[in-house]
This record gives structure tokens, sequence and C-alpha cells, in this order.
């Protein structure tokens, strides 16, 4: 028995000893543990401090400075960027370009906005309208049915006050020398700058000696209801019609195919782009029309009639006097200015409108000096109704 308790505790040895190096076994262990523990703690705050940062900073960035793209972007693809005119005429476009601008047309008829049509006047002038107050008086009340461009000489610096129909509405200009291309070049720069308005249904190319000869109603009415465009386009013999045709023109002009007409007319929107996006005819016309060829006579006829003669009443709007004869035609000054003068002209008219007669035939007048300006006031609401 005493064998066996000194087995035992030989073979145990100390039974404290055992229990400490038991334990001293386990410490290490749950030590490691408890450190791998809140080191897994600790890392998972750390990302989930550095996503809140994160989020929390872009969330002020955002509120005190919010992205400039989005409006910009809206903005770019809103209806109102389309249909708005432009705030300013005096843009930095060449021909080129504008032509280019103009020629855009949408492809479906219905507009998705309240569309108003409005009538384009484009005045091509060497400089002043003296006859402007007389427009003013014209214009005055109908705000929103009429847009005003004006192509002056590019050194003139017009000066009409903010309350002017006029005011701000020259367009970028060029040189223009009577008889020649560049006076085509100046009317198809005002169609273009007019295109830009999407509202501008018909154009009308007049001078600063032109006068309306009815107030603005009758002369809205009367276009916008016209199934035509008012250009003349006629085919005439002689040297100052068929004389003036170069065979060279040909093919895309024949003899038979050439026109002449007033430099005076009335388009709708479907014939001004089709004029601004000519690039067929007018190589011809800028070549082999020159002097004694004039070309704002013969260009616009020409075209037009083989593209559409349908569409065009084969006359002028613009009462014009050339009883005089020469090369102009006659100019009424301050003593001309007299009721029986625009009896003359407004009485005994007989043409045709919308293939029906009519006694209407002429809208407009010239050529008017500064000087008619006073007795043209005086007689304006009287004879003219404005």
């Amino acid at each position: 028995m005493m064998q066996s308790r000194v087995v035992a505790v030989e073979e145990g040895k100390d039974p404290a000893s055992a229990i400490r190096t038991n334990l001293s076994r386990a410490l290490p262990l749950r030590l490691l543990l408890f450190c791998l523990s809140f080191l897994a703690l600790g890392i998972g705050l750390s990302i989930m401090s550095m996503y809140s940062v994160r989020f929390f900073v872009v969330q002020h960035i955002a509120s005190v400075a919010p992205s400039t793209s989005q409006p910009l972007f809206q903005e770019a693809n809103s209806i109102e960027s389309w249909i708005r005119p432009p705030s300013n005429l005096l843009h930095t476009m060449n021909d080129t370009e504008l032509f280019w601008r103009a020629s855009f047309f949408p492809q479906i008829k219905e507009y998705p906005f309240k569309r108003v049509p409005k009538i384009a006047f484009m005045f091509l002038t060497k400089g002043p309208l003296p006859l402007a107050p007389l427009w003013d008086r014209f214009f005055k009340g109908h705000e929103g049915r009429f847009s005003i461009y004006v192509h002056a000489l590019p050194s003139y610096v017009a000066g009409y006050p903010p309350s002017a129909a006029f005011y701000r509405r020259q367009i970028p200009s060029q040189m223009v020398e009577w008889g020649k291309m560049s006076m085509c070049e100046a009317e198809r720069r005002l169609i273009a700058n007019a295109l830009l308005d999407i509202s501008n249904e018909w154009f009308i190319l007049l001078s600063e000696s032109c006068i309306p000869l009815h107030n603005f109603s009758i002369i809205y009415r009367y276009i916008s209801r016209s199934r035509h465009s008012f250009m003349g386009s006629f085919d005439e013999a002689g040297p100052y019609g068929r004389g003036r045709y170069n065979p060279r023109m040909e093919p895309e002009v024949t003899l038979s195919q050439w026109r002449k007409g007033s430099q005076w007319f009335e388009v709708n929107r479907r014939l001004a782009i089709n004029i601004i996006e000519d690039t067929t005819y007018y190589p011809k016309f800028k070549e082999f029309c020159r002097p004694a060829c004039y070309v704002d006579e013969h260009y616009f006829p020409t075209m037009l009639s083989i593209q559409f003669p349908h569409l065009l009443a084969n006359r002028t709007l613009t009462w014009t006097d050339w009883s005089r004869g020469g090369a102009h035609p006659a100019t009424f000054g301050k003593a001309d200015i007299t009721e029986g003068l625009f009896n003359k002209i407004l009485e005994g008219q007989l043409c045709l409108y919308n293939n029906q007669p009519s006694s209407v035939c002429y809208l407009f007048a010239r050529k008017f000096a500064p000087s008619a300006l006073d007795p043209l006031l005086g007689l304006a609401s009287k004879v003219l109704g404005y």
C-alpha cells in the first residue's frame, strides 16, 4: 500500500505543479483568441468608419456644390431651347454655318407646343430706315405675330431707342453690290437668320423705301390665308428677259426654264428653306448671270419655278411705278404724298388670290423718299388704316 502511494507520488510528482502547467498552456490560447477577436472588431470598425466618412463627405459636397452638368443637360434637351428665338441677332456664324443651322426643319407637321405663326419682315438696306416711325405705328399692338430683320452695311451702327420695333434687329452683314450675286447672298442671309426662329412662317423682303398699304391685321390675314407664295416668275421675251440667258447654264437651267421677276417677294417657310439650302443653281447664277444680267431678278424666280411652280402666285405684293422709264422706278417725295396717289395705287386693281379674282393685289409700295415721312404719318390713319 505504501508502495502504491509512493508510485503514485513519483508518477504525478507535485499535483499543484501539474495544475499550473495545464493553466499555463490554456492561458496563451485564450489570450490569442481574445486578441484576434479584438483585432477583427477593430478592422471592422475601421472599415465602417471609412465608408461612413466618405458617404457624409460626398453628401456634404453635393449639398454645397451641386453638379453643374445636370442643368446643362436639361437645358440642351428641353423643348424651350429649340423653340425660343435667338436673344441676340449678332451671332458669330459664317454663312456656311448659318445656312446649315437654318436648314433644320421638323419632319412631323404637328407642333408639340402652342405655335403662333409669325411674319418675318426682312429689310435690305444701305443703312438707316428713314421711314421707321411709320413702321413703328404699323407694328404697334401686334407683338408676337411678327419679327424684324435688318441687313445694312457692316459699318452701319443703328441708334434706335429701346421702344422702337427696329431696336437691336440688325443681323451680321456683308458688303452688297447692286445687280450682283452679293445682293442675293444678302437676301439668303436675311432668310437664314429669320429661319432660326421656328415661329416665323412667312418671309417678306422689303427695302428702306417701302411702306405698308394696309394695316397689320389685313396684311397678316391676306398672307396667312394664301395658298401661294408671292413671287413674280415670268417668261419674258426680248433683251431684258430671255436675252440675259447664258447657254452655259445648261443642263441645270435651259432657256425655256429661264424666268424673271421682281426682287421683292414673300415666301413661306418651305420655300425659304429651299432657297438657303440650294447648292445646284447658286453656282450657275453666280458664274453666268452678271451685269447686264441682274441676278436678283432671275435667280429665285427661275429656281422656284423649276422646283415648285404650283406654290407660286406668280406676282409680287409690292407696288412699284415704272411709268417714268429708266433703270430705276419712280421715287415719291414730300410733294407727291396725297390721297390721290394712294387712290391710284389701291383702286382699279385686279388679280388672282387663291385662284379667285381679287381687287386687293398689293400690300406694300415703294419707293418713298425720307422727305415723305411727315405727310405719310399725317395720312396713314385715314388712308392706310394705321
